[in-house]
């Protein structure tokens, strides 16, 4: 953004990195799958780089709500700065803060998933996903919840699995009653607590009832925890998991 200003040029787009796609090893692939597809469709977007702090959405599930409040006001003066208008994001969580919660704080901004635009452009025809790719692949589909219950996006996703060739399979809980992966409200950063069972392995227990090949994902809290699960009921070989961002790029 810093380098676009410098030369008086103003993107569509801010492309909100997060957290997990700046630090995270695996999210960073996402990440990168995600911005082959920008460059394909030739979207005009930056990033904050350096700039860029994290939404306060954890800080706030864990209750602390003056440091959510220092992060958030910080970056609305960040994008008052820049003139951000639209806002696209790969994190249901950050989707979420700066769509629902910023406006509180007077931060107005059009925020897009990146699951709706991926789903739009395969629908006007500017994406094109080859189908051969996944054919036949069996792909269980885990609806994070930010994305579903919070925002009802529950079919693009689904529709962006269909368009690259796999055959869906839905678990047990799917949609509005889905189950949690057991990171959100801050879970992520916090010993388990005490029960039978952690809620991460009773999902991808569910996920592997449907015999699907290949969980798939929109969420990187939902990715770890899936990932987690995989590995904890040693199925990497015959499990996967991959974000939709990752389906596509591998089907260009």
């Amino acid at each position: 953004m810093a380098d676009l200003k410098a030369r008086g040029e103003q993107p569509e787009y801010l492309f909100w990195v997060g957290c997990a796609g700046a630090f995270d090893d695996r999210y960073k692939k996402v990440v990168r799958a995600f911005v082959k597809i920008l460059s394909h469709l030739k979207v005009s977007y930056a990033v904050l780089g350096k700039e860029e702090t994290c939404t306060g959405d954890p800080a706030r599930r864990a209750g602390n709500e003056m440091l959510f409040h220092m992060q958030a006001f910080r970056n609305i003066e960040t994008f008052r700065r820049y003139n951000i208008q639209k806002i696209l994001t790969i994190c249901p969580h950050c989707y979420n803060t700066f769509k629902h919660e910023y406006p509180d704080l007077g931060g107005h901004y059009e925020v897009v998933h990146y699951a709706v635009l991926l789903e739009q452009m395969i629908r006007e025809g500017k994406l094109n996903p080859d189908n051969k790719v996944f054919q036949g692949k069996r792909v269980a589909y885990h609806d994070p919840c930010y994305l579903g219950r919070a925002n009802n996006i529950y079919e693009e996703p689904r529709s962006i699995i269909k368009a690259v060739g796999a055959e869906l399979r839905e678990m047990k809980r799917n949609n509005s009653f889905a189950l949690c992966c057991g990171a959100g409200g801050a879970q992520m950063f916090k010993e388990a607590e005490k029960g039978d069972k952690e809620v991460f392995i009773e999902r991808t227990e569910e996920a592997m009832e449907t015999s699907a090949q290949v969980i798939a994902t929109t969420c990187p809290f939902c990715m770890k925890m899936m990932t987690d699960g995989i590995k904890y009921k040693n199925k990497e070989e015959e499990l996967k998991n991959y974000d939709i961002a990752e389906l596509i790029a591998l089907a260009l």
